[in-house]
């Protein structure tokens, strides 16, 4: 089992691109670029089109259930899929699934009527690719650095996820309203060629060595009671069931929050969008340079997500909502970003694909339970109010992460640098 986890008074600093040196990383950060650029395109498309054609924000929620509710159903086996495979290969299948279904969703957009049931079962297979993609993807990026670098090509990687979404909710929003829902779907297919080539060039033999789990009986119900003996594991999860409930459904609640709140458009929308990113991006920049994290950033983070999350609620118009975006978007990424590294950097290789699955499961999954909930308040109260309960939600779950801390303190011997220690 992996020793206690400790942190130096200063924790020292890598280079922000450190990781981009691997010849086999940049390839991959490349093609995950464009890739995730693509992505965003879909999810704004998606939620713009099934607000066109419903006017509704249950509607929204429900889009979200079936965005993200395979990974929640199917995470755990997901996970082992991931810690029995060859995670490249795995990769390419899962991205070429993908492409097909963004494929899909253009042709449904181009039809005269769209159905929005039709919507909804594409959504599902996404969420499918996604349930697949999450572990692998993550779990291989440990394997193309040195293990130096892990905390560093963890942030990058998040880096690259927040900064598409810079660029991608402005091009969503440009496409849009220049050639349609159609046409910005099929750029989103195209966009996966990038990342499957990616992987495709990439030499296997420069990779750290990784450990493929065999086949047995048990294996997901090992990773369960794995993480649950971990409290550096346990805590973080504990807290991005959580916020990702009822803070991380920004497709649901922003939309709704522009459009009848702040009398916006479309592509008000994706401004906006675009002004969270590049707080996000930001904030992954930043947590690029840090070389060790624990249990009180994670804390400290959901608290500033949380003060963030209710400014929002009480912005009066759009040009408040621009700077405010930024303070939601860097204190997002920063609690993503701890609370991923501490998975990714804690976790016994033989079983890290199936704690990412569930990390994933707990964040994505529980979308699907938080999205419908706050579609309906939303609809019902006002879109403030659904914004009211993430900024609540985040709090509250920095308050139990505290609280989890103190317990520790009492009951056990203290560790270096107040880090959670593992459980034997």
């Amino acid at each position: 089992m992996a020793a206690p986890m400790t942190i130096d008074d200063s924790p020292p600093r890598v280079s922000t691109f450190e990781s981009l040196r691997v010849r086999n990383f940049r390839l991959f950060f490349t093609g995950q670029l464009i890739s995730q650029v693509g992505n965003w395109l879909t999810l704004i498309a998606q939620a713009l089109l099934v607000l066109k054609l419903t006017d509704s924000g249950l509607a929204l929620g429900l889009l979200a259930a079936c965005q993200f509710g395979p990974v929640l159903v199917l995470g755990p086996w997901a996970g082992l899929v991931a810690d029995r495979s060859d995670k490249r290969k795995l990769l390419m299948i899962e991205q070429t699934f993908a492409m097909m279904q963004s494929f899909a969703l253009a042709f449904i957009a181009f039809m005269h009527h769209p159905s929005v049931a039709a919507i909804y079962v594409v959504a599902v297979l996404g969420g499918v690719a996604t349930a697949l993609d999450n572990p692998a993807r993550r779990a291989y990026v440990v394997e193309m650095v040195p293990e130096a670098n892990v905390q560093n090509a963890v942030s990058l990687n998040s880096a690259l996820m927040t900064g598409s979404r810079v660029v991608g909710p402005a091009l969503a929003g440009l496409l849009i309203t220049t050639v349609g829902y159609g046409w910005t779907f099929a750029t989103d297919g195209l966009s996966y060629l990038a990342v499957i080539l990616g992987l495709f060039l990439m030499r296997t033999r420069d990779n750290r060595p990784h450990v493929i789990t065999p086949r047995g009986k048990g294996q997901i119900r090992e990773g369960l009671r794995y993480v649950r003996t971990m409290p550096e594991l346990f805590v973080p999860m504990v807290m991005m069931a959580i916020i990702g409930t009822f803070a991380f459904n920004f497709q649901t609640v922003m939309p709704l929050l522009v459009k009848r709140t702040l009398h916006g458009n479309d592509r008000t929308f994706t401004l906006i969008y675009s002004v969270i990113s590049i707080g996000s991006l930001a904030g992954a920049l930043m947590s690029a340079r840090r070389s060790s994290v624990n249990i009180r950033n994670i804390v400290w983070a959901a608290y500033g997500f949380g003060a963030a999350m209710l400014l929002l609620a009480v912005t009066p118009n759009v040009p408040f909502t621009y700077p405010i975006g930024i303070f939601v978007g860097f204190s997002s990424i920063a609690f993503m970003t701890t609370s991923t590294a501490i998975v990714q950097l804690r976790s016994d290789p033989s079983m890290r694909g199936r704690v990412l699955a569930l990390q994933a499961m707990v964040f994505l999954g529980s979308t699907p339970i938080g999205g419908p909930i706050l579609g309906y308040v939303s609809q019902r109260f006002g879109p403030r109010s659904g914004v009211v309960i993430g900024g609540v939600a985040a709090i509250v779950a920095g308050i139990y992460g505290m609280r989890a801390i103190r317990v520790r303190d009492a009951t056990t011997s203290p560790v270096t640098g107040g880090t959670m220690a593992t459980a034997r």
